[in-house]
């Protein structure tokens, strides 16, 4: 159904999703937390571990998943060419923001509400079932999971959703930007796309 839709509308509808999952947070948040002060507790941004588990994570996300693509068959990690719907036409500033906008809003429902209210392995697996376009993809469903798991293991140990929101942004924005050079490269080899 997506390959039906216009770059405009795949881009509005990312830009909803992201909307529901902040509406998602603000309506349990209201029930889970006492007051506003208790979920900005969570967020420290003066913390190393940003650094030391935040990017340390996502550089070994990053290589385990260019591991997975170099050595196991296209099928298996192929998630229908969504992820290049979604990024492949977009400027880097607006893939840069998109991906910072995603890691903040799934990380502040799952693992700032979610987590902090239900534990790690509720909200990683209500990570895992919302990236439903996996669930028929088992490879990619236990990448998915597993960095889920992750990303909320560097939420336990620190107790600072910067740290995880940092992971995940920068995961998605190196995977964005690949999908963004790899379509202009193939456009400026095929002489067919503006870069």
């Amino acid at each position: 159904m997506i390959h039906q839709l216009t770059d405009r509308e795949i881009v509005k509808q990312l830009y909803f999703t992201q909307f529901v999952i902040l509406i998602a947070s603000a309506v349990i948040g209201f029930f889970f937390f006492e007051d506003l002060h208790d979920f900005f507790k969570l967020w420290n941004i003066r913390d190393e571990y940003i650094i030391w588990y935040g990017v340390t994570l996502a550089v070994f996300v990053i290589f385990a998943d260019m591991a997975v693509m170099k050595w196991c068959p296209r099928h298996l990690y192929d998630d229908g060419g969504i992820n290049e719907l979604l990024f492949r036409n977009r400027p880097v500033p607006h893939l840069l923001f998109l991906t910072l906008l995603i890691a903040f809003t799934e990380e502040i429902l799952f693992r700032g509400v979610l987590q902090t209210h239900i534990g790690l392995w509720a909200a990683s697996l209500v990570f895992a079932v919302l990236h439903f376009r996996y669930l028929t993809k088992w490879l990619l469903f236990i990448m998915v999971t597993g960095i889920s798991l992750m990303l909320g293991l560097i939420y336990e140990w620190t107790g600072n959703l910067f740290v995880p929101v940092t992971a995940h942004f920068i995961i998605d924005a190196v995977f964005a930007c690949q999908i963004r050079f790899q379509y202009v490269r193939r456009g400026l080899h095929d002489g067919n796309v503006k870069s």
